[in-house]
């Protein structure tokens, strides 16, 4: 029987909300085996002036475990 584990995590960029998406998923590889998938729970985003200045996201991330 495989068991798998959630994290929750955050990430950002100053592209878009994608970018930071796969920012999160990157980062969470880097450190985790068998990432197996990204759950986007929050969207959000920092201004500054008029402009959006960062794109951040609130996710969860399965990976199974060994």
């Amino acid at each position: 029987m495989s068991m798998l584990k959630v994290i929750e995590i955050l990430a950002e960029s100053d592209k878009s909300w994608e970018d930071a998406s796969k920012n999160a998923v990157k980062q969470a590889a880097a450190t985790l085996k068998n990432v197996k998938s990204i759950y986007i729970d929050n969207f959000e985003a920092t201004v500054n002036g008029d402009k959006i200045a960062n794109y951040r996201i609130n996710a969860k991330i399965t990976f199974l475990l060994e």
